[in-house]
């Protein structure tokens, strides 16, 4: 046996398996299957997993009736009890006109419970198209009489009408379909699968934990990592193209300062004492010309040596002075 993961599908086993239901081992299925339904199987050409729980308990219900009256369930006597069909999935169940067969399944979840068997009877593997069986004209209800023993049609209508208590462990032993009663392969088969199936979902739950442990220390490791994260980064970014890029910001602020506060500064001093050295050449030019006296001009001055001009409020006062010369001078044209 072998249990599928959960990206398998029913209708393509692994090569050499055969798809089994669960709900196959209540409908009377064991291992080895029965010659008879073997060979129901290899005439319709279909799998096991293409029975319904309906079909496939009528089928191994009327093998072990036939088989508790001595006799042998044969295709030509299956297709006269009734009729094998196939809806548009591929799946196959049973419809009779003349007999009530009552039968019913009462799990739920059927479809996603199924396993694996290792196929040793070269049954179909592969979901196949169901080739239906041909009513024979050959076979009347009256041959079904005779062949099961049976008085009358009530009482095959009794037999079919309960057909379900042939499937139960009792007949499945007494006709040998089953080794041991209480104990059939199929039970162990059943057992161990719910054992796998319980593994399964250890193994799931296990695994969640572990994925939440992994998810905390992870955590936890990034929780260490931002507690180390400042020297490492400034380490890093240091050695980063960013980090000359804003050096190379930083001079040029600094360099703008010096440029705007210093050297504007030292311009402005030039010009101001640029003006100051025009204005005093044009005095001592006026002085020439005319020889009007300016007092507080030192003979250096007068002479132009540049060298011992006065400082600023010294040359403020000649200038003010020399705007103060008599108003009824004549103008001076300096030529």
């Amino acid at each position: 046996m072998k249990v599928p993961a959960r990206s398998d599908r029913v209708c393509f086993p692994p090569p050499g398996y055969v798809t089994v239901y669960e709900f196959s081992l209540r409908a009377g299925l064991r291992f080895p299957p029965s010659s008879e339904l073997i060979d129901i199987l290899t005439i319709c050409g279909v799998c096991l997993s293409q029975f319904f729980y309906r079909v496939m308990s009528i089928v191994i219900g009327m093998i072990v009736l036939f088989k508790d009256r001595g006799v042998v369930l044969s295709s030509e006597c299956l297709s006269r009890m009734g009729r094998l069909f196939s809806d548009a999935q591929g799946r196959i169940s049973f419809r009779s006109k003349w007999l009530d067969i009552r039968t019913r399944d009462p799990s739920k979840g059927w479809i996603s419970k199924f396993f694996y068997v290792q196929n040793d009877w070269n049954l179909q593997e592969k979901w196949g198209k169901l080739k239906e069986l041909s009513i024979p004209l050959h076979i009347e209800a009256e041959d079904l009489l005779r062949i099961l023993k049976l008085p009358d049609l009530d009482a095959l209508y009794y037999e079919v009408h309960y057909l379900s208590r042939y499937i139960d462990e009792e007949y499945l032993f007494k006709v040998r379909l089953t080794t041991q009663a209480g104990r059939s392969q199929a039970q162990m088969l059943k057992k161990s699968l719910v054992e796998a199936q319980e593994t399964i979902k250890q193994y799931e739950k296990n695994q969640l934990i572990l994925e939440a442990e992994y998810k905390r220390l992870q955590s936890v490791l990034f929780e260490k990592e931002a507690q180390q994260l400042p020297s490492t980064v400034i380490k890093e970014f240091k050695k980063s193209y960013a980090f000359k890029i804003i050096i190379e910001d930083h001079i040029q602020e600094a360099l703008n300062h010096i440029y705007d506060v210093e050297v504007k500064a030292l311009e402005a001093e030039c010009t101001e004492d640029g003006f100051i050295r025009g204005f005093m050449k044009g005095v001592r030019a006026v002085h020439r010309k005319t020889g009007v006296k300016i007092e507080g001009l030192t003979p250096s001055q007068a002479s132009g040596d540049a060298s011992s001009d006065s400082g600023s409020e010294e040359l403020e006062s000649e200038l003010k002075h020399a705007f103060a010369l008599e108003e009824d001078e004549d103008d001076i044209e300096i030529l």
